[in-house]
């Protein structure tokens, strides 16, 4: 499975963002999927996660209530809607396929994408 994120750019703080995850082979739907973040001088962090169906989903705490993560697997696309974005959500945004294990591990996940910078001005 190869992955490749966009939709990254710079946003002023209380603006929306929508990365999307293009994935490419024909299991694509039946991955769940993860998007992580990593800062400057941080490790990479677990943002979000949905189900191979779409049926459940998963937010780290500091997202919940403003991001959004969905799926479309007729395009073979996972998506994460970000909305009131805040200076702190400053990363590289990474799409991950999960593998096993605990959506929140960075370890259960097995294949990556190359990452798409998101900067949040103040």
């Amino acid at each position: 499975v190869q992955l490749q994120a966009s939709g990254g750019g710079l946003v002023q703080a209380g603006g929306s963002l929508r990365l999307s995850c293009a994935a490419s082979g024909r299991t694509f739907s039946s991955y769940a999927m993860g998007w992580f973040r990593q800062a400057p001088g941080k490790e990479r962090e677990f943002v979000a996660a949905i189900s191979w169906s779409g049926g459940s989903t998963y937010y780290a705490d500091s997202v919940k209530g403003r991001f959004t993560i969905s799926r479309d697997n007729a395009k073979n696309t996972v998506y994460l809607q970000m909305n009131s974005l805040k200076p702190e959500d400053t990363a590289v945004y990474y799409c991950a396929t999960h593998g096993s294990g605990s959506f929140y591990y960075i370890q259960s996940y097995s294949y990556w994408g190359q990452g798409t910078q998101v900067t949040v001005s103040s």
